[in-house]
Parts: C-alpha cells; sequence; structure tokens
C-alpha cells in the first residue's frame, strides 16, 4: 500500500473511533441504557469526549514535530470537527433537556455559575473555528489571519478544563491529569520546545541510518 493509501486508512480507522462514543450512546439511548439519570449521563459523556478530542487535536502537532510525520497534519481537521460535534451534543442537551430552550435562564446561568461560564466561553471559540476550517475559508481569510484566528482553541482548551475542574467538587483527579496534559500540549509549542522535539527527531533519523549502513 502506497503513503496515500495508508494516510486513507488512518483517516478512516481515527473517523471511526471518534464516532464510537456517540454510537455507544445512541444505542444505549435506544435500548434504555443511559442510567438512572440520561440527562446527566448524555451531558458527562458528550462533555468528557469533546475535551479528549480537543486536547487530540492539539496534541497532532508536537507529535508531528517529535517524528517528522507530515501527514499527521491531515487528521487536525478531522478530529477538531468531532470535538465540536460532541460540544455541539453537549451544549444541545444543557440548552433543550436542562435549560428547556429558556434564553433567560442560560443567560442566568452563564453569569451565575462560573463553571457554565468557562464552558459557553469555550463553546463561543469554537464556533468561529468550526465556520471557518474548510479550505475555501483559509484562502477566503489568507493563511496569517487564518491561523491568528485559529489560535483560539488554545483558550477554548483552557477554558473547557477549567470548565470541568469547576464542575467537579470532590474527586479532582481526572480534571486534573486533563490540566496536565493541557498543560504539557501548550508548553510543547513553545519555541525551545520545538527545536528540542525536532532536534530529538533529527538525532534519532541520524542512528538510525547509521545502524543500517554498511
Amino acid at each position: 500500500m502506497n503513503r496515500k493509501g495508508q494516510v486513507a486508512t488512518v483517516k478512516a480507522v481515527v473517523f471511526a473511533a471518534a464516532l464510537a462514543p456517540f454510537t455507544a450512546l445512541a444505542i444505549a439511548a435506544f435500548t434504555n441504557g443511559l442510567g438512572a439519570n440520561p440527562v446527566e449521563t448524555i451531558t458527562h459523556t458528550t462533555g468528557e469526549w469533546t475535551l479528549r478530542l480537543l486536547l487530540a487535536t492539539l496534541a497532532i502537532t508536537p507529535l508531528r514535530h517529535l517524528t517528522g510525520w507530515v501527514w499527521l497534519a491531515r487528521l487536525r481537521r478531522m478530529v477538531g470537527l468531532f470535538a465540536f460535534f460532541y460540544l455541539m451534543l453537549h451544549f444541545t442537551t444543557y440548552a433543550v433537556l436542562d435549560a428547556s430552550l429558556d434564553l433567560a435562564y442560560v443567560v442566568e446561568d452563564v453569569a451565575d455559575r462560573l463553571y457554565i461560564t468557562a464552558g459557553f466561553a469555550a463553546f463561543v471559540m469554537l464556533v468561529p473555528l468550526a465556520a471557518t476550517s474548510t479550505n475555501a475559508m483559509v484562502r477566503r481569510l489568507g493563511p496569517l489571519r487564518w491561523r491568528r484566528l485559529h489560535r483560539l482553541v488554545y483558550a477554548a482548551g483552557v477554558c473547557g478544563v477549567l470548565h470541568y475542574l469547576w464542575l467537579v467538587k470532590a474527586d479532582l483527579r481526572e480534571p486534573l491529569v486533563y490540566a496536565g496534559i493541557l498543560a504539557v500540549l501548550l508548553a510543547a509549542r513553545l519555541p525551545i520546545v520545538v527545536k528540542t522535539l525536532q532536534a530529538r527527531r533529527s538525532k534519532g533519523a541520524g542512528k538510525a541510518t547509521a545502524a543500517v549502513a554498511p
């Protein structure tokens, strides 16, 4: 299989893996398997997968720097859009099933509860990123403006982690794990860290070449 075919296969696998939580949730919904509080189950599941896929999106660039696998960049848009897909499910569940589409209630909730404020801020920041994810929008905005806009993903990631951290009142271990992963992924974008990752990649490639040399 050539490189193009390999990338297509990886994209198909990633697509199926990203869709699997939604499929499992849908099956559970139709088979009464969501537990005693279905709304809470849907809200928590979609929220956690939003954060996981958002972190996976942020992990692609550092991994590309470390491995030199340029084709990883082709996965970033798809994984990011899946993160937004789960975010839309998360927000829709809240707005429809929790707030009963009561705009005044939502506004008051956003203003009064800090974790809702953080989550809503992440939602607002990710909407324009999803809307401008196409190649046509990259051309319309220009690469420089497009990249500047899409740096909002970092702030959205911080707000997403804070949303989870402030939501949990007792056991903070899981949200702190997400916070630690986000901190590492943001630090990996510092110029000195990027140079270190690229140097390690070059060093590893040099050793591999030396090992196979006659």
